[in-house]
């Protein structure tokens, strides 16, 4: 027989947070809530990565294409920083792994932007030439 879990993950997650609440431990989907709790910081760390690679994208194509810039590539660059700093205040352990995250995003940045620009992935440095700060503190102008 199917568990509640398995039936419906909102209302299981519901009845958790109330027998949590009224104290009754030892009622609570245990092996579940680790899952769901583990989960949840799986799920930060892939929308920092999202977001580092939005950043990497647009920045490689800034760097690889200058006479492509555009305001919409602009808004986006800092739109990505934005968003980075959010994730970051709101789990500062992140920072730990930045520059493995850093790594991790430029991979799928590199071939993104090989796609984007119509180039080969072999046109764009191997290894990602911004380091994190730089990457958040780049301020694309105007021209």
């Amino acid at each position: 027989m199917a568990t509640l879990y398995e039936q419906d993950v909102y209302a299981w997650a519901l009845e958790q947070a109330e027998l949590l609440r009224a104290g009754k431990l030892n009622k609570l989907d245990l092996e579940h809530l680790a899952e769901e709790i583990e989960s949840m910081g799986k799920s930060e760390r892939r929308a920092l990565i999202h977001q580092l690679n939005r950043l990497l994208i647009h920045l490689l194509k800034w760097d690889h294409q200058p006479e492509r810039r555009s305001r919409s590539w602009r808004l986006t660059i800092q739109d990505a920083q934005i968003k980075v700093n959010r994730l970051l205040k709101d789990n500062p352990s992140l920072k730990a792994s930045l520059p493995e995250l850093m790594n991790e995003a430029y991979d799928d940045a590199r071939r993104a932007a090989a796609i984007e620009t119509d180039r080969e992935p072999q046109e764009f440095p191997e290894h990602c030439l911004y380091n994190f700060e730089e990457a958040m503190r780049f301020q694309p102008s105007e021209h």
